[in-house]
């Protein structure tokens, strides 16, 4: 099963390219598999891919699930070095969204 986590979009350079912004955290991802995806348009990541558009309250009410996962407040970050026992592939209960935590940067 592959997972996402929302992202918005910030700016587009080159072909294709976007940098996003998770959660105060940018990266540079492909938007080979979104198109007409623009600046300020929420996207679903995965593996550096924009694999799916979504509207600011999915991706809103998805970050605040993940916001309030304990583990996550108290002991690491989404961008950070995940404890031994977090470490893998985290899942929602609605399965709605979920986050690598593998401590991978």
């Amino acid at each position: 099963m592959c997972l996402a986590i929302p992202a918005k979009v910030r700016e587009k350079s080159g072909v294709n390219l976007a940098t996003v912004d998770v959660l105060g955290v940018t990266r540079k991802v492909s938007l080979d598999l979104v198109p007409g995806t623009d600046v300020g348009d929420w996207v679903l990541v995965h593996a550096g891919f924009a694999i799916e558009k979504v509207d600011e309250q999915f991706a809103q009410e998805t970050l605040e699930l993940l916001r309030s996962m304990p583990y996550l407040e108290e002991e690491t970050t989404l961008t950070g070095d995940a404890p031994s026992e977090f470490t893998g592939t985290m899942y929602s209960d609605s399965g709605a969204a979920a986050a690598n935590v593998d401590g991978a940067h």
